[in-house]
């Protein structure tokens, strides 16, 4: 008998302990992920994006990659894609345009209330052909803030520290609501004078995420890609690790003034 119970507490225990090591993805992906690593190497900004998950069947996502040889340029801003999970595996299907469509297929390692770490597996197709598939392990951290509504407004810039990009320290932007903004620059009698050779000058912010881009009348599109560190009261604050020539990373930084 007395072995009967113990054979009994033994299979209890394991199974209690099988329970615990099973992720609950379904309930735990809910919320915003912003990508922080591939193959545990630390994402550049401009490859960043970020799902919002808001059921395990129906999620959003915004990137903006330019850098792919192999496939077009992506503008996602919190465009609507599919989910399918089935345990720790969930698939994400997405159609960045009419002949685009991206599936990622990602086996969850591990999930907590701040990161999920999954190995991956991406595939491109355009046209119905494969344009490239890559795979490999990723690393999400949770956004617990958006800037979207924060970062409305005409901002002028105060300082710029890192290596300098299109953006400079000369530089007054307004974001309006639309996914449009404006640039401003000091011209040379010191004063501040609107752009007005662009075609167009959009932007998107999702969670910490700002992409922007912007095309001057009869030149190729440009694009920048920043993370809003913070916003608080007229102050903004933009950092963004860059990748030099030779390999290596760099911090840029950016600090903001809110302007009438």
């Amino acid at each position: 008998m007395k072995k009967a119970l113990v054979l009994l507490a033994i299979v209890a225990i394991a199974f209690t302990s099988c329970k615990k090591d099973v992720i609950n993805l379904k309930e735990k992906i809910i919320g915003k992920w912003m990508l922080a690593e591939i193959n545990e190497r630390a994402v550049t900004t401009n490859d960043k994006m970020v799902y919002t998950f808001v059921s395990p069947t129906k999620a959003y996502m915004s990137a903006s990659f330019t850098n792919n040889p192999n496939a077009s340029a992506v503008w996602s801003d919190k465009t609507e894609v599919d989910v399918a999970i089935s345990g720790n595996k969930m698939t994400v299907t997405s159609h960045p345009d009419e002949n685009m469509t991206t599936v990622d297929e990602l086996t969850v390692t591990a999930i907590n209330s701040s990161e999920f770490k999954a190995d991956y597996k991406v595939t491109v197709t355009e046209g119905g052909n494969v344009a490239y598939s890559r795979q490999g392990t990723m690393r999400f951290t949770k956004l617990n803030v958006d800037y979207s509504d924060a970062i409305l407004g005409k901002w002028e810039c105060t300082e710029l520290t890192g290596i300098e990009t299109f953006n400079d320290a000369n530089a007054r932007l307004e974001f309006y609501g639309d996914g449009n903004y404006n640039y401003w620059y000091k011209n040379s009698n010191n004063e501040w004078e609107a752009v007005t050779n662009r075609e167009y000058q959009n932007y998107f912010v999702d969670g910490k995420l700002l992409a922007t881009r912007w095309k001057n009348i009869g030149e190729t599109e440009l694009r920048e890609w920043w993370e809003v560190t913070s916003i608080k009261g007229n102050q903004m604050v933009w950092t963004a690790l860059r990748q030099n020539e030779d390999g290596t990373t760099a911090r840029q930084g950016m600090k903001w003034v809110k302007v009438n």
